[in-house]
């Protein structure tokens, strides 16, 4: 039963978990993406020289059409990946398409010298799948089809002793190409997952499980670069006295209530907010994609209220917390600009004993 499961594992998701997969897929994706940038740009340049030579040569004359087709597409595919997200199934679409655009490639030019065996094609089965990142069996649907255009096209352009011999060694190089897919395929998106566990205990508070301070800055500040997006809340909160509680109830009880206010975080922002440990008690949360004062307050409230209920100190201590809040709405251009408005409005919280949050105005 493990052999089957490695088995299906190899084939489907490179040699990893499928959870593992789907938690770095958007990474192999964006690497796949500047790989095949680059070749698309390499396969200009090499197509583009050999119809030009095909234009003074007639040893390659023949293909000269083809050197051309090749060209168009590599310009065509080159002007589409600048539309596209890089981390997103489209691009794959694209690369897979110039995959198969090589492969037909290869039978075009055996096409032209059938009496010998085929070269070219083998060489692309073996190399094309080595420059790509997805499910193995992707690559080896491309490649069994591809392979069995050939053989078919083959069979009615070449001599069936000629044929024969190259069905031998397109079974064997295809066996071999998707061989290798699987392995390269595997050893990659291995570096992807131990990449992410680095980066992930980078920037992971120890205390609390959630973001750091230097990953809270940095998604904030992603955010406010893009210009297509132009509303936000950023939240500053910290534990009301937790000087009090570490000086009368020990450390070990202000770790504790530092690490139950990371989980009531957690609890309550599920969706794509920002949320981390600022340093000390205080907390960082940066809610996406609204501006809106009367969603704040009933976030504000909330986290209040789920404080005073659910944090525990000692039998009859209940922990209170206070806010403070600004509104983005496309003006700040780093996170600075609008967390100082937040903690001027989280000073004029603490002196509100009763409300306990304040909005930036």
């Amino acid at each position: 039963m493990n052999l089957l499961k490695k088995l299906r594992n190899y084939i489907c998701y490179c040699g990893i978990e499928k959870e593992e997969y789907n938690k770095v897929k958007k990474d192999a994706y964006a690497s796949n993406y500047d790989i095949w940038k680059i070749l698309h740009y390499l396969m200009i340049v090499v197509f583009g020289f050999l119809f030009v030579v095909s234009l003074f040569t007639d040893l390659i004359e023949m293909n000269r059409m083809y050197y051309f087709l090749l060209l168009l597409y590599s310009v065509f595919a080159v002007v589409i990946f600048h539309f596209l997200d890089k981390r997103e199934m489209p691009a794959q679409f694209v690369i897979y398409a110039s995959i198969i655009a090589l492969l037909l490639f290869g039978c075009m030019i055996t096409q032209n010298k059938p009496d010998k065996p085929a070269t070219t094609f083998l060489v692309l089965l073996i190399i094309t799948p080595m420059f790509m990142i997805d499910k193995p069996y992707f690559m080896t649907v491309v490649l069994l089809g591809s392979s069995s255009i050939y053989l078919v096209w083959m069979y009615f352009v070449k001599s069936y002793e000629t044929w024969s011999f190259d069905v031998v060694n397109i079974v064997t190089y295809t066996a071999i190409g998707i061989f290798l897919h699987v392995i390269s395929s595997s050893i990659r998106i291995k570096e992807f997952v131990l990449t992410r566990k680095i980066n992930i205990q980078k920037d992971t508070d120890e205390l609390t499980g959630i973001n750091n301070k230097a990953a809270v800055t940095r998604g904030i500040n992603e955010y406010l670069k893009d210009k297509s997006q132009n509303k936000g809340v950023m939240i500053i909160l910290d534990v009301d006295r937790f000087k009090a509680i570490n000086d009368n109830y020990g450390h070990d009880v202000g770790d504790s209530v530092i690490s139950q206010m990371g989980t009531l975080l957690k609890r309550q922002f599920v969706n794509d907010e920002i949320i981390g440990r600022f340093g000390g008690d205080e907390f960082l949360v940066f809610v996406k994609n609204t501006d809106s004062k009367e969603t704040a307050a009933i976030i504000a409230d909330n986290v209040i209220s789920d404080a005073a209920k659910n944090i525990k100190v000692v039998d009859g201590y209940s922990v209170s917390v206070s806010l403070g809040m600004a509104i983005y709405q496309g003006e700040e251009n780093n996170y600075s600009e609008i967390f100082k408005k937040a903690d001027i409005a989280l000073y004029r919280a603490k002196a509100d004993k009763e409300k306990r949050y304040c909005i930036y105005q």
